[in-house]
């Protein structure tokens, strides 16, 4: 009886024992880190066109400047405030001509630039101006509002050449905090740290 529980038992082990397949393990692609061009030099275009970034303005309210999330970053709305602290104010079409609301556009520009250099340390870093939203404070039958916002984003063209071209918004606004002429956010793609 010993030698038949035995058996049984060395029968059922070799049943149980079965072989397991080794799956062959699949290699991982390596992870691609793009880098800029050789090249490419924001910092360097903006000495070059004779703009100097200042330190952002705080948040007037409950919000952040800018919000990180992956490699894009999100700026809050930012207007003209010039380098001694005032705001370029006024409706387009009845207070300001195109020209003055495309010169606010484009300090408009310059702030954002700043945010955006505190938040990375280096404008090199930026990948693409993905998009620029544009809010024009008008009177109603003003219908140059892409005239005016092209202050802006003829400064990001200027300063990142082709990464500088993004998809845009230029809107009409019956009005924008403290009378600004002009409020522009943006979102930003950039290179992995």
């Amino acid at each position: 009886m010993k030698k038949s529980i035995i058996v049984i038992s060395i029968i059922a082990i070799a049943a149980c024992n079965t072989t397991v397949e080794k799956k062959p393990q699949v290699e991982q692609p390596a992870k691609i880190v793009e880098q800029p061009a050789a090249d490419y030099n924001p910092e360097a275009k903006l000495d070059e066109l004779g703009v100097t970034l200042s330190t952002p303005s705080a948040p007037v309210a409950n919000y952040v400047n800018a919000v990180r999330t992956g490699n894009l970053i999100f700026l809050a709305g930012k207007g003209p405030r010039k380098a001694d602290g005032e705001n370029i104010t006024g409706k387009l079409g009845a207070d300001l001509t195109i020209e003055e609301g495309y010169e606010a556009a484009r300090i408009t520009g310059i702030n954002q630039l700043s945010v955006l250099k505190a938040e990375l340390g280096n404008l090199n870093k930026v990948k693409r101006i993905v998009k620029v939203k544009g809010m024009v404070n008008c009177a109603p039958d003003f219908k140059d509002q892409p005239k005016v916002v092209n202050g802006y984003s003829d400064l990001m063209v200027a300063v990142f050449g082709e990464k500088g071209k993004h998809a845009r918004a230029a809107v009409g606004m019956g009005a924008l905090p403290s009378n600004i002429a002009i409020e522009v956010e943006m979102i930003v793609e950039v290179y992995e740290d």
